[in-house]
């Protein structure tokens, strides 16, 4: 099989040149392109999710001797979430090289965050059919790099340290409010504001309402730290 020009670009992108091109076309084609005669991402995706957590354990493992499991989920929970998995996905142009049918092309889904962290999970299992564990544990290494030794700032997921913060002081939990809702429908912009009965509240926007929330909870918290 021979590939599109797009395709070879991508093989230069994450540093790997396929022996079988067949895997690296079956790991961008999404659902909603596939057919009897061409198979989708979905089966490659669920392999590169167990080769993604291998790597990121053994990683954290090998950066902190001395962390307990307890220190260690967190973590790696936050390496290994579809958030991150879509940042670097959008680090390596993943996007401009999905097939997708014309649903999800008119939707934007070049750019959904579940999307693209499916299809990075996909590549990644493609590497490591065509080339084996180490040359796929070396590009997961290179695409996470810095990650893994700053991760623990990254590590507690923010509404849910939100929360913790109320109900160590009785309160009721944090409410996240839309506030605002702009762009096009394929491609929208969410205002997300989280908010404590006390009053306090801090505003945020983003893609998708679980990331405006994220980063609502994130600023609010900041918010109270810094408060005397």
């Amino acid at each position: 099989m021979k590939l599109s020009g797009d395709l070879r670009a991508f093989e230069g992108r994450i540093g790997h040149h396929f022996a079988d091109p067949a895997l690296l076309v079956r790991a961008v084609t999404h659902a909603s392109m596939s057919s009897a005669n061409r198979d989708d991402n979905q089966r490659l995706e669920f392999l590169g999710d167990r080769v993604l957590g291998l790597v990121m354990a053994q990683a954290l493992l090998d950066s902190d001797k001395g962390a307990s499991e307890g220190q260690l989920a967190p973590r790696f929970n936050a390496l290994v979430r579809k958030e991150t998995c879509a940042e670097v996905a959008r680090e390596i142009d993943l996007g401009q090289v999905l097939k997708l049918g014309r649903s999800e092309m008119i939707s934007g889904g070049r750019r959904k965050q579940a999307l693209l962290g499916d299809a990075i999970e996909a590549v990644i299992a493609a590497v490591y059919l065509d080339a084996g564990f180490e040359t796929a544990r070396d590009m997961i290494l290179r695409f996470w790099g810095a990650r893994i030794d700053t991760v623990e700032d990254d590590a507690r997921d923010p509404k849910t340290a939100l929360q913790e913060w109320a109900q160590a002081r009785k309160l009721n939990p944090p409410k996240y409010l839309q506030t605002a809702r702009s762009g096009p429908d394929h491609a929208p912009v969410f205002t997300i504001a989280a908010r404590l009965e006390t009053g306090e509240e801090a505003a945020a926007t983003a893609p998708s309402k679980r990331a405006a929330e994220q980063a609502a909870a994130r600023a609010l918290l900041a918010q109270l730290e810094n408060d005397p």
